[in-house]
């Protein structure tokens, strides 16, 4: 998806802006000086193409390197987005500082539309003409508060936006299994990347992603064509803080909705981070194929038991993806790469499984056969009819009942270990729906 991401001083109303784009109030984790906002972000959608928006902290001319400061954050801005807004407050005018962040901003090719915001009454829609001196074409005059002219601004957004579709369409109607290398700076996936590329020899093509910044690595391994998106060395763009450090989150959640199985690598000195565990859950959430890859094994004392302790501290921190296989690897030695194409085809294979109408039959009787059913708090019992499978990648199972408002989490969980059980769903996430009927 793109990035839509707002820019501008303090205090022109880029927070409510950002709030009425994605539709409601985004909390503020954070507000104690010295911690950074421009971490705050929001998935949305217009007319059917989603995208991502980005607050950015406002740019404060009191730094003691101000020009440094405006410039690295409009650069940071400009580099990692596809569309541009530039917030002002049109009751106060342009001020110097809003000329020289349109300055910078200038210098880009990017789309950028002026946003004149607090235009409350047709006396502030008059100020809005003082805005086009900026240089800029696409001016439109909004009150974030009050939600004036924001569709008209979202219209505008939208004719900016890429279209994505044809190329997804593309992507996925063909025989290539999209994989995505995600995880913290220097874990080693650009190595990796680089070690399968050298190692097969059959590179076929370096082509630009459909991300910007990405680039879509063909390559051949045993007679299967993979494409590789590498989300490595965002964090070198800039030295400057977390800005691009927030970035690199969100190009990876970029390359993880492209793909068909994402591998996050990690390292034994730092597995289990937060950032990991952030990974993890957007790829569970869009139900795409996972594999947890603990690189820098050559780096680990000579423990033939330090395996065990490391793979029970995974199950243990990230139990919420105790499906995905965890393969040991050294870029500097090769150890374990040469099994992670036949383990990323597998759970692509998994994220396809169809289960047959016999084992659907033995599935429902499994069910039925648990002692403890769920019931309400009135002591209606859950009643389970039928049960059909609705979807693939990842795999959906439909079951109908009496009253899908008595299904608790824990029955679910229960459906999901007796599916498990059944078939090979390794690697894949598992969709279960309740439905009356």
């Amino acid at each position: 998806m793109a990035i839509v991401t707002i820019v501008g001083r303090p205090n022109v109303g880029k927070s409510s802006l950002f709030n009425r784009i994605i539709g409601r109030r985004h909390a503020i984790v954070d507000d104690q000086p010295g911690v950074t906002r421009d971490r705050i972000y929001s998935e949305t959608e217009w007319k059917g193409k989603k995208f991502y928006v980005v607050d950015t902290g406002g740019v404060s001319g009191q730094d003691a390197d101000f020009d440094s400061s405006i410039y690295e954050q409009v650069k940071c801005a400009v580099e990692e987005s596809d569309v541009l807004l530039l917030v002002l407050d049109t009751k106060a005018g342009v001020t110097p500082l809003d000329e020289e962040i349109a300055l910078q901003m200038r210098k880009t090719r990017k789309p950028i539309i002026v946003v004149g915001n607090k235009v409350d009454d047709t006396v502030h829609e008059d100020r809005l003409n003082e805005l086009y001196a900026l240089g800029f074409d696409h001016v439109i005059g909004v009150s974030a508060e009050h939600g004036r002219n924001i569709d008209e601004l979202m219209d505008k957004i939208w004719d900016f936006l890429p279209d994505e579709a044809d190329q997804q369409e593309k992507e996925a109607n063909d025989d290539v299994i999209s994989l995505a290398l995600v995880g913290r700076p220097n874990v080693g996936k650009s190595s990796l990347l680089n070690y399968l590329c050298k190692e097969k020899r059959s590179l076929v093509s370096d082509i630009p992603g459909t991300t910007r910044d990405s680039i879509d690595t063909l390559v051949e391994i045993n007679g299967v064509s993979f494409r590789i998106i590498d989300t490595a060395g965002l964090r070198r763009k800039s030295r400057v803080d977390s800005r691009v450090e927030f970035y690199s989150t969100v190009r990876t959640f970029q390359a993880v909705d492209r793909c068909d199985v994402a591998v996050i690598m990690m390292e034994d000195s730092a597995i289990c981070t937060d950032q990991d565990k952030k990974i993890a859950n957007h790829v569970i959430e869009r139900g795409k194929g996972l594999i947890l890859v603990v690189n820098k094994w050559d780096k680990m004392p000579k423990d033939h038991k330090i395996g065990d302790r490391v793979i029970k501290k995974i199950r243990e921190e990230m139990a919420f993806c105790d499906f995905a296989p965890i393969l040991f690897t050294s870029v500097k030695t090769g150890r374990g790469i040469s099994k992670l194409p036949d383990l990323v085809l597998k759970v692509k294979e998994n994220r396809g499984r169809t289960l047959s109408d016999d084992k659907l039959f033995a599935l429902l009787h499994d069910v039925l056969a648990f002692e403890r059913l769920p019931s309400s708090s009135k002591g209606k019992r859950l009643e389970i009819r039928k049960c059909k499978q609705i979807g693939i990648n990842p795999p959906k199972f439909c079951f109908f009942v009496n009253d899908p408002t008595i299904v608790n989490q824990s029955f679910t969980r229960y459906i999901v270990r007796i599916l498990r059980k059944m078939d090979d769903f390794e690697g894949t996430p598992i969709r279960i729906a309740w439905n009356k009927g």
